[in-house]
């Protein structure tokens, strides 16, 4: 793996970032610096930590980074519940969107198994 942007983790979070920005212009604009700037933020957080932490060049590190990737996720997944609670999506955007988090969410879970589980890992070469 030479470059963070190889990772399938990192492709697929950008894909759901640029999907949330979309979805988040049609929120009610009261509502710009309240769930959208959370989904936003949580959102952009996921694949800049991956980076990040794979810049560090350390598997400690980088392990740390894409747990606190999970944390956005987990984030993530809880205003876009709050926002179909509040009908700002219906549901077949929020289950198109709690799948592709899900999604990225199980690849983080297995990225930092196979990290954590491959002795001087490089993801195992």
């Amino acid at each position: 793996m030479k470059n963070y942007r190889d990772l399938i983790v990192w492709q697929k979070s950008i894909g759901l970032v640029i999907n949330l920005y979309r979805l988040t212009d049609r929120f009610p604009k009261n509502e710009f610096f309240g769930i959208v700037a959370q989904i936003r933020r949580s959102a952009v957080s996921i694949p800049s930590n991956v980076a990040e932490g794979f810049g560090r060049k350390s598997d400690k590190e980088f392990i740390r980074f894409l747990k606190i990737a999970m944390g956005s996720i987990f984030e993530l997944q809880t205003q876009i519940y709050i926002s179909f609670g509040l009908n700002f999506i219906n549901q077949e955007t929020y289950e198109g969107i709690y799948s592709a988090s899900r999604e990225v969410e199980i690849m983080l879970k297995t990225l930092i198994n196979k990290i954590t589980t491959c002795p001087n890992s490089s993801f195992c070469k």
